[in-house]
């Protein structure tokens, strides 16, 4: 088997406008995955004759059609779509498993590149690049994560870290929930700050489904449900305030989660997954240390740096006129 052997699944719905862009990235890269599968997750509109054109010219990539449950569910849709591409392939085929978005766009040397990461870091188990919104043309704006945060547009996973954490959880923040587990089973996680991993989204993270106001009370459910401590998303909350969409979104954020707490939604994981969790919260706010603790990065004498809640290390999240091809400084580049 190819040491290099990528699957990659693209839970897709109503994305015709966006994929012809996505497609032609992958399509461009130095280094392709094994296999892409695109799930079709009940799409109204052209989706399905953009995949089948594609697919058509390119055996690689695979055309799934998932029947339709009559709405956009973003968190457990997405996982549950995932699944039912990812059910119909062997997971032992392939050394990396990836979850890619349908409405991203990247250099055409990202798989290289996140490859030679991996392979050059034997404790790394899910990685991305940092991505950026293009809001307007030639304008582009950081949607800031932290540097253990993998990037729910393209979670890019070591096949033994992505059995190790037993798959995506069907809830909202399976991305977050996914990066602690794998930290829990001592595996690093991180968001690269590399010009060549630099992915741009097409729309405002969280606005697919109804708006952008309704995707933020959703991230502050879905940050109760995950067990986040409310120390953690008042500070959350504060830092989101000065980004779009202003102030409201910060304070979407903390009603959501308040609702949530009032409404008594029921919260994911077991004491340990929530003992975990907090640690890790409370050393990023400078209240604690966690419970994990991982060999060094390589490349550096210190170890992840620890940074603001939900910081990216150049992460500044003011709009700038420079092409998404030359990004702050990459502070974790390979030669």
């Amino acid at each position: 088997m190819n040491s290099r052997s990528i699957l990659i699944i693209t839970p897709v719905r109503n994305e015709a406008d966006f994929l012809p862009r996505v497609i032609e990235s992958m399509i461009s890269q130095t280094v392709r995955p094994r296999e892409w599968v695109i799930v079709d997750d009940g799409s109204t509109d052209g989706t399905a004759n953009v995949i089948q054109r594609f697919a058509a010219k390119h055996p690689w990539i695979h055309y799934v059609y998932k029947s339709d449950r009559g709405h956009r569910s973003v968190g457990p849709g997405v996982v549950e779509a995932f699944n039912y591409g990812f059910m119909r392939k062997n997971i032992q085929d392939y050394d990396y498993i990836a979850k890619m978005d349908g409405d991203i766009t990247f250099p055409d040397v990202y798989l290289e590149t996140i490859l030679d990461y991996f392979e050059k870091d034997p404790v790394l188990g899910s990685a991305s690049g940092k991505i950026v919104l293009e809001a307007e043309e030639g304008k582009f704006v950081e949607e800031r994560t932290a540097d253990e945060m993998v990037v729910g547009a393209f979670n890019f996973y070591r096949r033994q870290a992505f059995q190790d954490i037993g798959g995506f959880a069907p809830i909202v923040m399976w991305d977050g929930i996914a990066y602690h587990r794998a930290r829990m089973s001592g595996w690093r996680t991180r968001s690269i700050n590399d010009k060549r991993l630099l992915l741009v989204h097409k729309r405002l993270m969280g606005s697919s489904e109804k708006s952008i106001y309704h995707g933020r009370l959703r991230w502050g459910r879905g940050q109760y449900t995950m067990g986040t401590h409310p120390l953690y998303i008042l500070a959350v909350s504060a830092y989101r305030l000065f980004e779009r969409p202003y102030i409201i979104g910060g304070i979407l954020i903390l009603s959501g989660y308040i609702s949530a707490a009032f409404k008594g939604l029921k919260r994911y994981g077991d004491k340990d997954f929530r003992r975990s969790l907090h640690a890790w919260q409370m050393e990023r706010l400078g209240l604690g240390k966690r419970l994990e603790s991982l060999p060094t990065l390589p490349g550096s004498s210190e170890d992840q740096k620890r940074i603001s809640p939900d910081a990216g290390t150049a992460a500044s999240g003011k709009e700038a006129d420079s092409s998404p091809a030359a990004p702050s400084s990459p502070s974790g580049a390979v030669a």
